[in-house]
């Protein structure tokens, strides 16, 4: 907050006439308004649209946006108009043009009109007066702060390994969320024990959750329930310790992100959540469904959406980003503002600093335009072909796992061979089928039971075999293999054993 203050600050003192803050805390930057115009000698206007312009008598006159902005005329000591309400009447021609009046006058004056709304809304008249600025929500400095004030005022002491645990809980979520998650927590926890961190997660994923376009995942175990893929898992290990300073001594870049393409049901979406748990690092999937939803109920454009997405993201950081299923989001939403979704997402990842690590996974290439592609947005591509027969075998002992027989006497390489083109999500219902099948005869299940299972189905492979072609096609040339060609190993594993 102090940073945005300095640049609000210097926008001022440079005579720029109109400032946009984006933010859904008015009472928040208010207040952060409040000191900087104190230090700066600056006199508060506030209005709102329920009562006008708080510095005049008869306020109540001046509840029409026209007339407060008209009012502003005859005010000429230094100070700031505080707008809380206009982005509604935004577009209304008298609205832009006292506007366009006001900003004519101010920068003489030593005064700044700031809108403060969720939404940026400037009508193209008035388009080169504005700065349009994203207010950033509580950082660690400031959640720190508000934590360490609670617990002095409850007479609480919190070790300061647990005290950083709640404050990397926190971010993410605006100050009055924050409040009202530690209030639940004095009342029914144990006064900020280990076990209310448990308490912090929970409601904090019920929160984002209601943002309607981020969720917040549990990926706890998910590192061991991807079987093969060891090339991608190799180049995900290389990367584990990026995000810290001594990498950044290294002078190591921080990962962007990584794009999965390839067949349905190989674990594209498995790996996303596995990456997260390997690197312990919190797990949120971007909605991009619910991105498109809500421009007509004045929920904002795509792009904002998008933005306000990012700034959660950025917060949280470092985090990883899941976008499942790109080209189904903003590749084929155009005219649901899926361009500028798109332009938005292709430039924050093109300049984020943010240790945010971008996973997007993909099953249709033929939609994916090359910017998407190029080198500086993810530092790789990988290709997610249908499961060789070393991975199968693997990915059958996962699911195997849950099965409360003892397996160890079970026939899996020749399951594994009889199971050629199948995907590793085919290969969990093969697992599932025998286990129902051996329920209803109340005995254990068999490896048989895999076998007549995996017999009477039919893989998505063997009906989409053309399009499965055409994606190797596209891929081999411009991706990453994720699994080890194991043909090779085999083949030297099997002259070792000759020489």
């Amino acid at each position: 907050m102090d940073a945005l203050l300095q640049r609000i600050e210097l926008l001022i003192k440079a005579r720029y006439p109109l400032v946009q803050l984006v933010t859904h805390e008015e009472a928040r930057i208010e207040r952060a308004l409040e000191r900087m115009a104190n230090d700066n000698g600056l006199r508060i206007h506030r209005w709102r649209c329920s009562t006008g312009l708080d510095s005049l008598p008869d306020a109540g006159e001046t509840a029409d946006p026209v007339m407060a902005l008209e009012a502003l005329a005859d005010e000429e000591e230094p100070g700031l108009f505080l707008f809380f309400d206009l982005h509604p009447f935004i577009e209304e021609p008298d609205v832009v043009r006292r506007l366009r009046d006001s900003c004519a006058r101010m920068g003489s004056r030593q005064q700044a009109i700031v809108l403060i709304g969720p939404y940026p809304r400037i009508p193209h008249d008035v388009e080169k007066e504005v700065v349009s600025v994203d207010v950033p929500l509580p950082g660690r400095v400031e959640v720190s702060r508000l934590l360490a004030v609670l617990l002095k005022k409850q007479g609480l002491e919190v070790p300061p390994n647990r005290f950083e645990r709640f404050v990397q809980g926190s971010l993410g979520l605006t100050e009055d969320e924050i409040k009202r998650l530690y209030a639940r927590i004095l009342i029914g926890g144990d006064g900020f024990s280990a076990a209310d961190l448990v308490t912090l997660n929970e409601d904090k994923a019920q929160v984002i959750r209601r943002t309607r376009v981020l969720e917040y995942w549990d990926v706890q175990g998910a590192g061991d329930a991807v079987g093969g893929l060891d090339n991608l898992k190799g180049w995900l290990a290389q990367r584990r310790m990026a995000f810290s300073p001594d990498a950044r001594e290294a002078g190591l870049p921080e990962p962007r992100g990584v794009f999965m393409l390839g067949v349905q049901g190989c674990g594209k979406s498995l790996m996303a959540k596995a990456v997260a748990d390997a690197w312990q690092i919190p797990l949120l999937r971007l909605d991009v469904g619910a991105v498109f939803q809500g421009s007509s109920t004045g929920g904002g454009s795509a792009g904002q959406r998008l933005r306000d997405t990012v700034r959660v993201a950025e917060t949280l950081a470092p985090v990883v980003l899941w976008i499942d299923e790109i080209e189904k989001g903003f590749l084929s939403q155009k005219d649901a503002g899926g361009g500028e979704a798109f332009g938005t997402f292709l430039t924050w990842m093109q300049e984020k600093k943010a240790p945010v690590f971008v996973v997007a996974t993909a099953n249709e290439v033929r939609m994916l335009p090359p910017e998407l592609l190029r080198k500086g947005r993810f530092d790789e591509i990988f290709f997610v072909d249908l499961p060789n027969v070393h991975e199968r075998l693997a990915i059958l002992e996962i699911h195997l796992r849950r099965c409360p027989t003892d397996t160890s006497d079970f026939d899996l390489p020749l399951v594994a061979e009889e199971t050629e083109r199948f995907s590793g999500a085919e290969l969990a219902e093969v697992v599932t089928g025998a286990m129902f099948a051996a329920y209803a005869e109340g005995r254990p299940v068999e490896s048989i039971d895999l076998l007549e299972v995996a017999r009477e189905m039919v893989p998505l492979a063997i009906t989409m075999d053309d399009r499965i072609k055409e994606l190797r096609e596209w891929a081999r040339p411009r991706a990453r293999p994720a699994s080890l060609d194991r043909r090779r190993i085999d083949f030297f594993e099997e002259w070792e054993e000759v020489s």
